[in-house]
């Protein structure tokens, strides 16, 4: 499972004009399902997300997490960030999870999610339009893997 992260002020995602989720400061996830990936990667991938040390503590370092500031959390499904780009000039979809799976997983995520942040969501494999006002800009790409993986 592959989650790239940005830091933000605000964001906010829309699916034909009506805007699906929106939160103020905090991150904005663009999230991949691989092949392989289950509950377990999901969890594992949310724990390091939420605790991910990337807001500035009082001294200006990147010290503390969405967890210790109360931040909140937009995440969006990103079927292309396990896109295949070894080779040639058109990515490949390979590795990517069967929609069925990935839907169930992205659900899954957002549901555990909101478990413990204020969490917006946009609408798996929807035309989506996504608007962020980064924050740094601070940007990081997240991978776990599962055990097959």
């Amino acid at each position: 499972m592959i989650g790239l992260i940005q830091r933000v002020s605000e964001a906010r995602v829309e699916v034909e004009g009506e805007v699906t989720g929106q939160i103020g400061r905090g991150i904005l996830l663009l999230l991949g399902v691989q092949k392989g990936d289950d509950q377990a990667v999901a969890d594992r991938l949310l724990n390091k997300i939420l605790n991910y040390r990337i807001f500035p503590d009082d001294t200006g370092r990147m010290n503390l997490s969405l967890l210790d500031c109360g931040y909140e959390l937009l995440v969006v499904s990103q079927f292309t960030l396990a896109a295949d780009t070894a080779k040639g000039t058109r990515p490949g979809f390979s590795s990517a999870a069967a929609p069925a799976l990935a839907e169930n997983l992205y659900d899954y995520f957002v549901g555990r999610a909101a478990e413990k942040v204020t969490t917006g969501c946009g609408r798996f494999a929807a035309d989506m339009q996504v608007s962020l006002l980064n924050d740094g800009p601070v940007t990081f790409w997240l991978e776990v893997k599962g055990s097959s993986g």
